[in-house]
């Protein structure tokens, strides 16, 4: 008598127990990254010498259950292409593919809508990660949590100080058994200081018929989300009836409004608090925050990817290896240099990115800034932002009185002449400044 194996033992290669899923948004979100989105989407933007949702890869590739990962988003598909082609070099243990929204879905209707997809091969959990988040990404220590607690949900969570709560999805906890018990998301007045940090893991048997339950409280009307049949019926899809803004605002299902709280009503649902590194990639200057982070985690880590700590270089560096910076030029810390960039004799730079091809000239100094593509900064000109705690989940300060940006950011071909100030600016694309200024957009 052949005996029978459990699914989880007989699970191998593609038809692995967990899979994973990036939410990558698309071209009409990440609005608040500009003048950097203007050239690059923002997953796919450069943080500690690697693109966003690179550091995701890197943590879903720890899962020994994981084989499979979608990116869902509504980007064309020529944009992840280059992207996927070399990560099925670099992570040779996943297959990743892309998943076109034909239209914004929302966090769970692009779930919903390729769920034949994602459910290929029996899967028992997804992780649904969103792409600009920046932190260590304990899956399995989330997929052992659901595994102990025999969970449908796992939501990972962070303290954050009581003011900054109300700007993030707020979770109510049993700080003995780590049940959720209420969900708000951006809450009015304060419930907790215990935050989303846009990372799940669903049972599979669990997030499908919570998301179908949630389509069917909406307004029964004819071009409903729930009228499609399957990611294999994709034509039928695409056929839409005319509708205002306020419909289409229908078709839209969230997890974080439609689906948690109603998931924090079932016995279920469990947070797993992480004490490491957390916080949000929402706006231009908060990359430089993020790179902070990700490199300060590659150095405890070990990583052989940063440069070596000397007299000029202040650990954690990560410099490209086709950039060539000058051994007069002082690094550190935190700071990525990007392909190709030069970088001048006597030069400073600190907590700062300098992305490809851009050139810093001798004497120059960079400080709490983004160099966009390209872009050129004059000998003896200074170029700086404000400093920022890394624990601040705002990129933004008062000066008289006017909110403006604290890191300073030149988009891309822009140009700074010699001996030039610029601070706290966001300079858009091919501008040139030979003038000192401060606490302005250059348009």
């Amino acid at each position: 008598m052949s005996l029978q194996i459990p699914y989880r033992e007989k699970a191998n290669g593609a038809t692995g127990a967990t899979k994973a899923v990036i939410l990558v948004g698309g071209s009409s979100r990440g609005t608040r990254f500009r003048p950097l989105s203007l050239d690059v989407p923002k997953p796919l933007f450069d943080v500690a010498g690697h693109p966003i949702i690179w550091h995701c890869l890197t943590a879903i590739d720890k899962v020994p259950s994981i084989s499979e990962v979608y990116l869902i988003g509504y980007y064309e598909e020529s944009v992840f292409r280059d992207f996927i082609k070399d990560s099925a070099t670099e992570f040779p243990n996943l297959s990743i593919k892309y998943l076109r929204e034909y239209q914004a879905l929302g966090t769970a209707g692009g779930l919903y809508h390729f769920r034949d997809a994602i459910l290929k091969g029996r899967p028992e959990h997804i992780f649904v990660l969103n792409s600009d988040v920046c932190c260590s990404f304990p899956l399995n220590e989330m997929l052992k949590l659901s595994q102990e607690k025999d969970a449908e949900a796992v939501i990972l969570g962070t303290r954050v100080s009581e003011d900054a709560a109300s700007n993030f999805g707020c979770i109510v906890s049993d700080a003995h058994t780590r049940r959720v018990l209420h969900y708000v998301e951006k809450p009015e007045s304060h419930i907790s200081n215990l935050i989303n940090c846009g990372v799940y893991l669903f049972s599979t048997e669990a997030i499908f018929p919570s998301i179908r339950s949630a389509i069917k409280r909406r307004t029964d009307r004819p071009s409903r989300l729930v009228s499609y049949p399957s990611s294999d019926n994709l034509e039928s899809s695409f056929m839409i009836d005319d509708e205002d803004e306020e419909s289409r605002k229908n078709e839209v299902i969230r997890l974080e409004q439609d689906i948690l709280s109603d998931m924090a009503d079932n016995k279920q649902f469990f947070v797993y608090e992480t004490q490491d590194f957390w916080r949000q990639i929402k706006t231009a200057g908060s990359a430089i925050p993020a790179n902070a982070l990700y490199l300060q985690q590659a150095w405890q880590n070990g990583s052989e990817e940063l440069a070596a700590p000397s007299p000029n270089i202040l650990p954690p560096v990560y410099i490209h290896p086709t950039a060539n910076v000058h051994p007069t030029a002082k690094l550190g810390p935190n700071v990525s240099i990007g392909p190709r960039v030069t970088v001048g004799a006597g030069a400073r730079v600190k907590e700062s990115i300098v992305l490809e091809d851009s050139e810093i000239k001798h004497d120059a100094c960079v400080l709490y800034s983004i160099i966009g593509w390209n872009s050129r900064v004059g000998a003896w000109a200074r170029v700086e932002g404000t400093p920022m705690p890394v624990t601040s989940h705002t990129t933004s300060i008062i000066k008289n009185g006017v909110k403006v940006q604290a890191i300073t950011i030149l988009g891309k071909e822009c140009a700074v002449g010699d001996e030039v100030r610029v601070q706290n600016c966001i300079c858009l694309p091919f501008k040139e400044l030979k003038r000192d200024v401060a606490n302005e957009v250059i348009m």
